[in-house]
Order: structure tokens, then sequence, then C-alpha cells
């Protein structure tokens, strides 16, 4: 995605703007988010579309289609939640907006979680000592919900902790964007940064039952070896594109 918007940034910086172009973009990334959406993976292709949407800012996307795009999407939500979505993936709305409705159920998990959360305090109940975590009340503890097991076992100092991490993490990630050498290596940068934000946001924000649940990783913490090999990868790209980052920007 990053390479198609550059090449077109490539012929002009209203290149981008032109509803041709922008069709082909659109349909280029349709396609992966399509299949993705197949598997079924909805957190995914959410964190694929976020990404694209950011290298779209950064490639200069005029604000009408902006407007556009959001009145649609307002418009497009309870179509979809009505006539689009299976019923797992309604199911999981409902729960996310009322838990309790099903308590035993599909709200169990997120139940779990923020009762994990809540025990752990100001500094935790100790590594290993968690009670829904270690006594196999919370499930997946690992993956899904692994921010839980932290929130539990070492309290709201080392969670708030890892929160500024990430938020520093994609600070730089964004610098690293707005300072990079060539407008490919913006592109890119602004893309992992979309994913990386997503991927906080969405399992952070699941796990203290603040949005839908999704199966998605919790970056360079939740366990699963592809995901680690792909957040070096993306932080591989990051490093090389901030080693020819502008060298002019701190010159007066």
């Amino acid at each position: 995605m990053a390479l198609t918007i550059s090449k077109i940034q490539q012929r002009g910086r209203n290149e981008i703007n032109k509803p041709s172009k922008l069709l082909i973009i659109l349909a280029i990334v349709a396609l992966p988010v399509l299949l993705i959406i197949k598997q079924p993976d909805y957190g995914t292709a959410a964190a694929f579309l976020i990404a694209t949407v950011l290298m779209l800012i950064t490639a200069g996307i005029d604000k009408r289609y902006i407007i556009i795009t959001s009145i649609l999407v307002v418009i497009s939500v309870p179509l979809l939640y009505n006539f689009v979505l299976p019923e797992h993936a309604k199911k999981r709305i409902d729960i996310f907006l009322n838990p309790e409705s099903d308590p035993r159920g599909s709200g169990y998990n997120i139940i779990q979680s923020k009762l994990a959360i809540g025990a752990g305090g100001l500094t935790g109940m100790g590594f290993l000592k968690g009670n829904q975590t270690q006594l196999g009340f919370l499930y997946p503890k690992t993956t899904d919900f692994v921010f839980a097991v932290i929130g539990e076992e070492w309290g709201f100092i080392v969670a708030g902790t890892v929160i500024i991490l990430y938020v520093f993490m994609v600070t730089r990630c964004l610098y690293i964007a707005k300072t990079a050498k060539g407008e490919i290596g913006s592109l890119i940068a602004t893309g992992i940064t979309g994913i990386f934000l997503f991927h906080m946001v969405e399992n952070i924000g699941m796990v203290m039952g603040l949005l839908p649940i999704t199966g998605v990783p919790l970056p360079f913490i939740s366990y699963g070896g592809s995901s680690l090999i792909t957040n070096f990868i993306c932080i591989g790209l990051l490093l090389n594109i901030s080693s020819k980052r502008q060298k002019t920007i701190f010159v007066k």
C-alpha cells in the first residue's frame, strides 16, 4: 500500500486526489482486507484500514474525501450491524455494551478481566499470585488478555508504565515518519504507526471494557511467534528509515 501511494505521489502532490487514482488504491486495499474478513479476523482488517487511512492523510488526501467518508461510515454502521455482520460479531458488540447480560457466556471474559485489573490495585498482588489469572478464571491470559495479567499481578504503576512506553513508541514512530528523507519512507513509517497504535489501543481498551473484544495481540507482550516476528520486522523498517532521515531538520 505504501509503495502504491508513493508511486502516485512521485507524479505530483495532487495526484492522490484524482478519483481514478484513489479508486485504484482503494481496490488494492480492498482485496487483502476482504480476504482477512473472510477468515474471519475483523481486528486485523481494522488495523489494516487504520494504517491505510493514516497513509492517505500523510499522502495529502483532500479534506472533502475525509468528510464524505466520515458521513458514509456514520450512515453505514447501523446498516452493517443489522444486515451484514454475522451473529458472533453482533454478539461481541452487544456484550461490549452490556457484558452483564451474559455473565457466564460471552460476557464472562470481559467481566473477569475487569475484576483482575481492579484487584491489582496500585502495586498488584505479586508475580504469579493473581487470583483471576492464575486460578484459571481468565482465558487466554497469555495472548488477548495479557494486559489484565499485568494489571492484576503488577498493579496500576506497572500497567501505567506499559501504556506510557507504548505512547512513547508511537510518538517516535510519528517522528520518524515526519522526518523521513523520502515520501516512501514517510508513508511506510506512518502505516507501521497505525498498526502499532490500533493494536495498543484495541487490546488495552478491550481488556478494560472500553472497546469490543477482538483477537488482536498486544505488541511485544502477547504470546505468539508470528506476531513478534512481524513487530520486529516493522521496527527494523523504522530503524532503516530513521537512519536515512532528513539531516537538515535541526539546522537553523
